[in-house]
C-alpha cells in the first residue's frame, strides 16, 4: 500500500518506534493520527511535525487497555479524518522477569496491553475499513513471537497471540481488500527494557546492553514502512534473531543449546 496521501494511526505513539513510525510515515506523505496514554509527549511530537507541515498530524489519546477509549478514539478519528487507509498496532509493554517471580496479574496486565489492546483497536475499526473498500493493518509483534526467550514469558505469549489472530485474520479478510503484516523486530535500540515491567509490576528501569547495541531506530522504521509499501506478510528485524530463527528450523538441537545459553538482557 502506498503511504503518501494515506492516513495513518499509531498507537504507542509517545516513543520508541511509535513515535519513530509516525515521523518517518509522515515525512512520507501521510496524515498521521498518533495514540498513547501520554499526551504531553503526543503534542510535543505533534509540535514537530506541524513545523514542517500543518494539517497532516492529529493526537487523539488512548490507553488501549480500556474498550470505552478505544471506542472515543475511534469515534474521534471518524470526526477528523474521511477514511483510515493504515492501522499500526505498536502500543504495547515488554517483560523482564523469570515466571516463578512473575504474579499471574502482570502476567495479564501485559497480554491486555500487548494483544487485547492491538485486538480491541483492530475491531473498532474494521467495519470502517471495510466499508471504504480496503486497508492495511500492521502489527508490531516480536522475534519474541516466533520463538521463546528468558524472562519474557508473559511477553512472548502475548506476541505469539499475535500471530494466531492477525494471520487468522488476513485469511477471513483475504477478498476484502485488507492487508495484513506482521512486524518481528528483534533488540532495537529503544527504551522498551527501561520500561519493562519486573514480576511485581515496577519498571525494569535498565537499558539492557542487547538493546544498548539494537538495531537503530531509523533504520528500523525504514524497514517497517518499505514492508508496507510492499504489501509484506510478514518482516524480520535484527540479524542475530532472524540467524537465530534459522537455526530454530534447521538444527533445533543448537538453538535450544543457544537459547538456553544466551543472555536475556
Amino acid at each position: 500500500m502506498k503511504i503518501q496521501g494515506n492516513t495513518a494511526w499509531i498507537t504507542g505513539a509517545s516513543a520508541g518506534i511509535g513515535g519513530a513510525l509516525a515521523l518517518e510515515l509522515f515525512n512520507r506523505g501521510a496524515t498521521v493520527v498518533l495514540s498513547a496514554r501520554n499526551t504531553r509527549k503526543l503534542d510535543e511530537l505533534k509540535d514537530k511535525l506541524d513545523s514542517r507541515a500543518k494539517g497532516r498530524c492529529f493526537v487523539v489519546p488512548c490507553d488501549v487497555t480500556k474498550p470505552n477509549e478505544i471506542a472515543e478514539a475511534a469515534a474521534r478519528i471518524k470526526e477528523l479524518v474521511p477514511r483510515l487507509d493504515i492501522l499500526v498496532n505498536n502500543a504495547g509493554v515488554s517483560q523482564r522477569s523469570y515466571a516463578v517471580d512473575t504474579a499471574i496479574e502482570i502476567d495479564r496486565a501485559i497480554m491486555e496491553v500487548n494483544f487485547f489492546g492491538a485486538v480491541g483497536v483492530t475491531k473498532a475499526v474494521l467495519p470502517w475499513m471495510i466499508k471504504n473498500g480496503g486497508g492495511h493493518i500492521v502489527v508490531i509483534s516480536s522475534m519474541a513471537g516466533k520463538y521463546g526467550f528468558r524472562m519474557r514469558t508473559a511477553y512472548s505469549a502475548s506476541k505469539h497471540a499475535l500471530h494466531g489472530f492477525f494471520e487468522t485474520l488476513r485469511a477471513e479478510l483475504h477478498d476484502k481488500n485488507i492487508l495484513v503484516t506482521l512486524i518481528c523486530p528483534g533488540r532495537v535500540k529503544t527504551d522498551i527494557s527501561i520500561n519493562s515491567l519486573t514480576g511485581n509490576g515496577k519498571k525494569y528501569g535498565i537499558m539492557d546492553a542487547g538493546q544498548a547495541n539494537g538495531v537503530p531506530l531509523d533504520r528500523c522504521v525504514r524497514i517497517i514502512a518499505q514492508a508496507i509499501i510492499n504489501n509484506r506478510k510478514e518482516v524480520f528485524i535484527g540479524l542475530p534473531e532472524r540467524f537465530l530463527l534459522a537455526v530454530k528450523r534447521i538444527c533445533p538441537p543448537l538453538y535450544y543449546l543457544v537459547v538456553n545459553r544466551a543472555s536475556p538482557t
